[in-house]
């Protein structure tokens, strides 16, 4: 499976939506091939982990988020869970996990219920260590700033405002993954 393959059939090539999610997807791929390959000992599926990264976010496009050319309907929330629709419709179940399960650190039932997320109604946290690692690495990197990562006080300071959980899942990947 060619991820850029899957890509062309929604994002036009030369859009700015197309350049954003490719270079986003590409910089989130490396990072978590580069964090899979320092742990050995989790036997992680390497060629899932680079398609799942290059598709985790293909359903932005849906959504309203003008300032990186994504002009669908959407809350951008709920980009995720658009995305997995997209992937299982593609018939790749698996991906479509990562798609839906990437957003923050993870969304609980709990935290969609209390603070009323338009998202289905069911726990979208990362599973697998290939969804945790894409979920992580995802948190260092994003679409308006294409040429840079984050520094992780940054990424801390920003996951804060979602609750104690998230940034706690957030540094025990780091120690877990980063050391």
């Amino acid at each position: 499976m060619n991820p850029l393959d899957i890509i062309k059939k929604y994002y036009r090539e030369g859009s700015d939506a197309y350049r954003i999610l490719t270079i986003h997807s590409r910089s989130v791929a490396d990072k978590a091939l580069a964090i899979a390959r320092m742990h050995p000992e989790l036997n992680l599926d390497l060629p899932f982990i680079e398609e799942a990264a290059m598709l985790h976010d293909i359903g932005i496009f849906k959504c309203n988020a003008p300032e990186i050319d994504c002009h669908g309907d959407a809350p951008y929330i709920c980009h995720g869970y658009l995305g997995a629709e997209l992937m299982r419709a593609e018939g790749f179940p698996r991906h479509a996990l990562v798609c839906e399960r990437h957003t923050g650190t993870g969304l609980s039932l709990q935290m969609i219920e209390e603070q009323h997320l338009p998202v289905p109604h069911r726990d979208m946290r990362p599973v697998s260590w290939e969804e945790q690692i894409i979920c992580f690495a995802d948190k260092f990197y994003s679409k308006t700033h294409l040429d840079r990562e984050k520094q992780p006080e940054k990424i801390r300071k920003s996951l804060s405002k979602y609750g104690a959980a998230t940034l706690s899942q957030f540094d025990e990947w780091y120690k877990l993954f980063l050391g």
